[in-house]
């Protein structure tokens, strides 16, 4: 029985350690959380911070482990990459890694590569002089480092850009923030796997978002609505940005923003499967391709399978709420029956849920398919909608 190693355990991880099991693998998974959900379904957890590269390769290399992935999270990447390089298993090259962990050098390769329609971008940190840079407002702000929306804000004059670099810089890792130029447009996510070095773009998802300053992401859906010829435009993008990037094995996730003109702005790159499951849900339902198996048996140099067979529409909705306490729960069995839907949660009656400005600060997710991508729209937001009611009241 093969060994994979799953860095990180959380909810988004857990599908993926649950498949592998299903798969017939020897599942090991380690998280920093000792209550990660993913340690207790794993055949075996161990309690190790997954940005401590030189921990998680000692203890891969005591299990003997014949393959490592990361999914849905930035701070397993390094981490992956490493063990994979020490222990010449497949993996994303280790430079690449290092360099993708940095937005900011992400955005350096893309401009200098001329892969997208974006050209100004600003590294700043604590001791950068903000007065001194040639900013064309609105900006958006953002850890260098960051994921999941942590930190991010649009900026639309100079009055603001101060305290918005701070608190990116202190959400960061490396103490460091990226200002580059805000885009209008809508809003797109695009997941692609790297097999033997060939790229290969498995969907572009509209994304729907929070209203400003945060943008951050409350749901996705196929199909996209884009015209044939700007999906194409967006997947070409996508495929010059991986290879510029030397991006070599796994999943790559990223966001776009594409506007009237069709011009396309890539302003995320994640070298690991999206999270919001992406992964779990929205690829596979959507095109049928079995994704997370994809990720496993790549992970294990195994024969990898990307044939679409189906065509579905498909949409979710994150549970994402004001602030204030949960007084009752609806019936979610009652729900998912009713509106043939997919419901996760966390909720309890009593706990108390932080204004949404990041998917951290998320309580779930709904998930349904339909015949059209307007109707499976309509229908996550209207069982949104009667969670909300009975959680808050409202």
């Amino acid at each position: 029985m093969k060994k994979i190693l799953i860095v990180g355990a959380g909810f988004l991880q857990d599908f993926v350690i649950r498949r592998a099991k299903k798969l017939g693998y020897y599942t090991i998974a380690i998280d920093g959380n000792p209550e990660a959900v993913g340690l207790k379904h794993a055949d075996k957890g161990a309690v190790i911070n997954i940005v401590d590269a030189e921990s998680s390769l000692r203890f891969a290399k005591k299990e003997n482990i014949d393959g490592v992935l990361t999914v849905a999270t930035d701070f397993g990447v390094l981490s992956t990459s490493y063990i994979a390089d020490k222990m010449g298993l497949a993996g994303l090259n280790y430079e690449s890694a290092k360099r993708i962990k940095n937005k900011y050098s992400v955005r350096r390769k893309l401009i200098d590569a001329n892969v997208d329609d974006t050209h100004e971008a600003f590294e700043v940190d604590s001791k950068t002089n903000l007065e001194e840079l040639t900013i064309h407002y609105p900006v958006m702000v953002k850890p260098c480092d960051g994921s999941g929306s942590r930190a991010t804000i649009r900026v639309d004059n100079f009055e603001n850009l101060k305290n918005a670099c701070n608190l990116a810089i202190s959400s960061s890792l490396v103490h460091k923030a990226i200002v580059e130029s805000f885009i209008f447009g809508e809003e797109y996510g695009a997941e692609s796997i790297v097999i033997n070095g060939e790229v290969h773009v498995l969907a572009i998802m509209k994304k729907r978002m929070t209203a400003p300053p945060y943008y951050a992401e409350i749901g996705h859906q196929i199909p996209n609505e884009l015209p044939i010829e700007v999906e194409r435009k967006a997947k070409t993008c996508v495929e010059k940005a991986i290879k510029a990037l030397e991006i070599n094995h796994g999943a790559v996730n990223m966001d776009l923003i594409i506007n009237e003109s069709g011009d396309i702005h890539i302003v995320d790159v994640g070298a690991r499967m999206g999270g919001n499951l992406i992964g779990s849900h929205i690829v596979p339902y959507g095109t049928g391709i079995d994704y997370i198996r994809a990720l496993i048996s790549s992970s294990l140099g195994e024969h990898v399978d990307l044939t679409p067979s189906i065509y579905t529409s498909v949409a979710t909705r994150l549970l994402a709420f004001p602030e204030g306490n949960i007084n009752c729960l609806p019936d979610i069995s009652q729900l998912e029956r009713e509106h043939n839907v997919e419901i996760y949660h966390h909720m309890s009656v009593g706990m108390h849920v932080n204004e949404y400005h990041t998917n951290l600060d998320g309580c779930g997710y709904i998930v349904a398919k339909a015949n059209e991508g307007s109707e499976a729209v309509n229908k996550v937001e209207y069982v949104y909608r009667q969670i909300y009611r009975a959680c808050f009241g409202g």
